[in-house]
């Protein structure tokens, strides 16, 4: 196809590669990775097919990367000659808009369509595609070639389940147990196996029936005869070691009165005396720890197997124990082989039966392209479906600026306090996602959203752009609207607290005046209340303490003790007059200024403070930007994106009442009230007369600190008499005119 030129359009002060088709974005995705929006993403957070995000992620890192993108467009070009689809992110597929690198999925298609029984053999939707899928899997037809018992003929089944209980569990792409050619060839060889080994069962059982438990017998009482017949050895070589066998007389002595230690010492001791012919004299067996062991062997094994109950020779002893080893090792080889439980059965399991379920393997391995085909059938609906949007939210990210086009990344809308905050994304990791915004001019909500229906809860982030940012606090509740419409109790967990607007902006100097004067006030009031406690506490103390002087010569009083009652009355006293003094200054340079120099004082000091304020609030609003938002959730973006002005009316908002509605601007709870007293008979508050006489004497203050300027203007209008003006104006100051001093004459 001719390639499409490109339009770069700016979205809130970014420029941005127009996507609005898919042959466009075929362009588009060849662009430097430089002038992408977005060079990856994770899949957790955006709002759209599951399945689409795991195609797309081909490395199963659960992020997204330019790679991956531009791999699926390629994929997805090459297998529609036809993107009308595309264009329309529609998720039903026109099977003539394949291309001939489609020709297998054109198969799957039709099979899939003539399998549902579809009206229209030439459209074929994603519900249909996961249908057939999901009908063929449950009927276990899954293209893997394991084969679950139950989807046997009936006489087939317990040999299959005899199979799978020889081997690890093996579950096919239905979740289902089954069994597969391989685990087949492995019982057919581990079974011919076993029935050759069986087979040399009456080579190995000398004796008969009993040659397991003689061999075990053989097996116990070999270290003690193994040991008997290496001392045997060593008299024959050395007979003066025969000595060194016997116990020590101290070991004897300091066993004396520990029967454990005395156990012990004994079963150090030879089972007889050793011989240097290498000959055991049953009739010889000391009555040592083993004594009636050696005898129960020798009644029971030695002598009906070597024919001699007298004695037992080192020979004899060695061809028992080989004959013992040989049938212990039978048993254990038996043991080894994988359907060694089956060994009674083995004889009677059916080849033809065993072929049977190879072929039911093999025809179900058989149907692997189809099923593959299926799933590359449904890569390409869901490319088609979400391809382009996908774009629009990666390369370029038109939709996060357009309220009628809600961004993938978008969880869902807010509603708190009285507004409406369309914009949230999801906070995996709360401390990280705060570290990030917080470098930041923008402020942010961080809210916990708990679904009703008792699923685990998430945390999203919110930027709020209009209103005011101190009536938003921590524990302040909500409700969250998800992007399918679901409602959701809604907490505020943390603050990320920046000016949202201009104004709030300039007054916040004087919010925190406000908040630091009432702390410190409080802080004094409560500090001033100990102290006075104290000083009370301390000076009825004194007071009560205090003895009476015994009666003596008068003497010369002392001076009054800066303690007790007195002290405190004095000190009160004096802070009284402190008060009072400081009261009458201000009151008396309040007087001297004119109302016109209070206004004036008051603004000048309003523009000192808020001017630098606002400044600062409009730099910080002309920086706010949302890609930290994003960054915080795991995006990685290469330009900033500005919350504009614009922008910020979209993501806060606080709806119009409907049309047509009508204010009752009346208080309907003051006749309730009104009501209530008239019943109860109490008033609370000043009564009207008191309001009225309250409200005069305001207005005649304010009016008595302008009275010159106003009555000046009367009299200048000729409204007043002249006589009245003389007797209400003040006198004219006079003017002393300045006479120079006399300058001494010579």
């Amino acid at each position: 196809m001719t390639s499409t030129p490109l339009t770069y359009r700016r979205y809130g002060g970014s420029l941005q590669v127009d996507i609005p088709s898919f042959d466009v974005l075929v362009e588009a995705a060849r662009i430097p990775e430089t002038q992408w929006i977005a060079t990856a993403c994770p899949l957790e957070g955006l709002s759209c097919d599951s399945a689409f995000l795991k195609f797309l992620d081909t490395d199963g890192n659960a992020r997204v990367r330019v790679a991956e993108v531009r791999a699926a467009v390629a994929w997805a070009a090459k297998h529609l000659k036809d993107r009308r689809g595309a264009d329309a992110n529609s998720d039903v597929l026109d099977l003539n808009a394949l291309s001939s690198d489609a020709a297998s999925l054109r198969t799957a298609a039709e099979m899939i369509l003539r399998t549902v029984g579809a009206p229209d053999m030439g459209r074929i939707s994603l519900g249909q595609v996961r249908a057939s899928d999901l009908e063929l899997r449950k009927s276990g037809q899954n293209g893997d070639g394991i084969i679950a018992p139950e989807r046997l003929p009936e006489s087939l089944r317990p040999l299959a389940k005899d199979v799978m209980a020889s081997f690890p569990e093996l579950k096919n792409r239905s979740g289902e147990a089954g069994v597969d050619r391989p685990m087949l060839q492995r019982f057919r060889e581990a079974r011919e196996a076993l029935l050759a080994h069986l087979g040399k069962r009456g080579d190995v059982f000398v004796w008969g029936e009993e040659s397991e438990s003689r061999a075990r017998r053989i097996r116990e009482v070999a270290p003690l005869l193994d040991t008997y017949f290496l001392q045997c050895r060593l008299v024959a070589v050395q007979p003066e070691a025969a000595a060194n066998l016997r116990l020590r007389a101290e070991r004897v002595e300091s066993s004396l009165g520990d029967s454990a230690a005395l156990g012990k010492a004994a079963g150090d001791l030879p089972i007889a005396v050793p011989e240097a012919s290498g000959v055991l004299e049953w009739a010889r067996l000391l009555r040592g720890p083993s004594y009636e062991q050696l005898q129960s062997f020798r009644r029971d094994v030695a002598a009906p197997v070597t024919g001699d109950s007298e004695r037992l020779s080192d020979t004899a002893w060695r061809e028992l124990v080989a004959k013992a080893d040989a049938v212990l090792a039978w048993f254990t080889q038996r043991e080894a082989n994988p359907v060694h439980k089956l060994a009674d059965s083995l004889p009677t399991v059916s080849l033809t039966d065993l072929d049977a379920i190879d072929v039911a393997s093999q025809a179900d391995l058989a149907l692997a392209p189809t099923l593959a085909a299926i799933v590359e059938l449904e890569r390409l609906v869901l490319y088609q479906r979400w391809l382009l949007v996908f774009a629009n939210n990666f390369i370029s990210m038109p939709n996060l600026y357009l309220p009628k086009a809600p961004a993938l990344m978008e969880k869902g809308t807010l509603i708190l306090g009285g507004r409406k905050y369309t914009l949230s994304v999801l906070a995996k990791n709360r401390a990280e996602h705060a570290a990030l915004t917080s470098q930041g001019t923008t402020c942010i909500l961080y809210v916990l959203v708990a679904p009703k229906d008792g699923t685990p809860g998430y945390e999203v982030a919110v930027p709020v752009t209009r209103g005011r940012s101190t009536d938003l606090v921590v524990g302040k509740r909500g409700v969250f609207y998800d992007v399918d419409g679901q409602e959701h109790d809604a907490t505020v967990t943390h603050v990320v607290r920046q000016p949202v607007s201009l104004w709030e902006s300039m007054t916040m100097p004087f919010t925190r005046m406000a908040s630091f004067i009432t702390g410190k006030i409080e802080g004094l009031a409560s500090a001033g209340e100990k102290t006075f406690d104290a000083t009370l506490e301390q000076g009825y103390s004194q007071t009560v303490a205090a003895a009476p002087a015994p009666v003596a010569a008068p003497a010369a009083a002392p001076a009054p003790s800066p303690g007790g009652l007195a002290g405190v009355i004095a000190a009160g006293s004096i802070a009284a007059a402190a008060l009072g003094s400081s009261f009458a200054f201000i009151v008396t340079q309040v007087k001297s200024l004119t109302m016109v120099d209070v206004i004036t004082a008051a603004s000048l000091i309003a523009i000192v403070v808020m001017a630098p304020a606002g400044l600062l609030g409009w730099l910080k609003l002309r920086r706010r930007n949302l890609a930290l938002l994003l960054e915080g959730s795991g995006w990685a973006l290469n330009d900033r994106l500005m919350l504009t002005h614009g922008l910020s009316t979209l993501v806060t908002r606080r709806p119009r009442l409907p049309r047509g509605a009508r204010v009752d601007r009346r208080d309907m709870v003051r006749p309730a009230m009104l009501a209530q007293q008239d019943e109860d008979g109490e008033t609370e508050g000043l009564s009207g007369w008191a309001r009225f006489g309250l409200g005069a004497l305001i207005f005649f203050v304010l009016l008595w600190q302008v009275r010159n300027p106003i009555l000046t203007w009367m009299c200048e209008k000729a409204w007043l008499s002249g006589a009245t003006c003389v007797a209400l104006l003040p006198a004219p100051t006079p003017v002393v005119p300045v006479v120079a001093p006399a300058v001494p004459t010579k």
